[in-house]
């Protein structure tokens, strides 16, 4: 929002500097043929400023602007209290506050809004995932599947392999993460949880190439640099446990990643 703010002033400024090449009459007939300027109208119903606060929330959660998120978030609600997509992203960025409980409030909250809504659900499911409760997560994610208008249905397959691979059911997190990927299949956070699964299934070799293929395609990341650190490891490759534990400190030195690697937690 800022950038775009800096890009409207340096635009006002060059519009300003050019017109002083201008004379005085010259300015003058330049003013009268030119149409005065209407304001755009400003959205007056609730809805429309709740949506545009909440998109706002996330777009800054993205960022990983936390607070402002969390803002633009409770403007939204405060605008328009029934706005279920309002509180589910709250739900997200509080989860990443670690406001825990009152995460879940705004989920159920949402749900109760609108419990048909795919996104809702899939956020949910992938909630309830991350603080240790799968088993309630999954549901949620088979609503969102099941759901013939939901636009993305490849969150929520991969969310559910993720589910399920902490689960320790790896046959049917492989299922889920490879239907994701025959809808979406650049998705390279889905080929990085393919690989990972790979890797607890002992297919070493399979997760090198996999993982190759990633390198290739984008700079890597910490999660994806330690995978591949662990893959040499178990493939006896020592210079290239090394190369990318060298790469993994050096692009992210404060990662949880690299904070794993220095306490020389492999498994």
């Amino acid at each position: 929002m800022r950038r775009l703010v800096l890009a409207a002033l340096a635009c006002a400024c060059l519009a300003g500097c050019s017109s002083g090449m201008f004379s005085s009459s010259a300015k003058s007939r330049t003013a009268e043929a030119q149409p005065e300027a209407v304001a755009p109208p400003k959205p007056r119903d609730a809805r429309t400023r709740a949506k545009l606060h909440t998109e706002l929330g996330a777009m800054y959660l993205s960022n990983k602007n936390l607070a402002v998120a969390l803002e633009e978030l409770t403007i939204a609600i405060a605008i328009d209290p029934d706005y279920a997509k309002a509180y589910s992203t709250r739900g997200v960025a509080g989860y990443y506050v670690r406001e825990i409980a009152t995460a879940d409030q705004d989920f159920q909250r949402a749900l109760r809004i609108d419990a048909n809504d795919p996104e809702i659900n899939n956020n949910y499911g992938w909630f309830l995932c991350q603080i240790g409760r799968e088993q309630e997560g999954l549901p949620y994610f088979q609503r969102a599947i099941k759901n013939p208008l939901y636009e993305t249905p490849e969150k929520a397959y991969l969310n559910a392999g993720a589910c399920y691979t902490r689960l320790g059911d790896l046959v049917k997190a492989e299922e889920y993460v490879q239907h994701s990927l025959r809808i979406a299949p650049d998705n390279l956070q889905g080929q990085l949880q393919l690989a990972t699964i790979n890797y607890q299934l002992g297919h070493y070799d399979l997760a090198r190439q996999q993982l190759g293929e990633i390198f290739r395609r984008a700079e890597p990341s910490a999660e994806a640099l330690w995978l591949m650190v662990r893959v040499e490891r178990q493939l006896g490759d020592r210079k290239g446990e090394a190369r990318y534990a060298n790469q993994l400190r050096r692009q992210y030195p404060l990662a949880p990643e690299t904070q794993e690697l220095l306490g020389g937690h492999f498994q």
